[in-house]
């Protein structure tokens, strides 16, 4: 794996932040106004949540917590989905959103799980 100098150069980070964007395009056009300060609030701060944990597990600069954030990211994308769903439950997107929403965080998910295999990889490097 290439070394980086920067959170925001990672390949995870940028398919995170892509799907960080492409939520809260959906939720700023479908979500109804009285949605507000309730699901909406939820979905921006859960995918929110993804990068900034990548970014702080990145400044660490300790494999072991670096791991931790990302699994606290990788809680907060599944989360994200879990809303998502709730949004198709109620009528706020469609089917065909929730599986292309649900075919970009299985991506997410294989690069973050990818990330922590190599952090863990590292960390048992170090150590040795």
């Amino acid at each position: 794996m290439a070394t980086y100098d920067h959170f925001y150069d990672l390949p995870v980070y940028k398919i995170c932040r892509t799907f960080r964007k492409r939520i809260s395009d959906i939720v700023r056009q479908k979500f109804p106004g009285n949605e507000e300060y309730r699901l909406k609030g939820q979905v921006l701060n859960a995918s929110r949540s993804v990068t900034a944990n990548l970014a702080e597990g990145f400044g660490r600069f300790h494999h072991q917590e670096n791991i931790q954030f990302c699994r606290q990211a990788r809680g907060s994308l599944t989360e994200t989905m879990d809303h998502m769903i709730v949004a198709f439950d109620d009528g706020f997107i469609s089917e065909e959103v929730l599986k292309e929403i649900n075919n970009e965080y299985k991506a997410c998910l294989r690069d973050l799980n990818g990330y922590i295999k190599y952090l863990k990889t590292a960390k048992a490097s170090a150590t040795q």
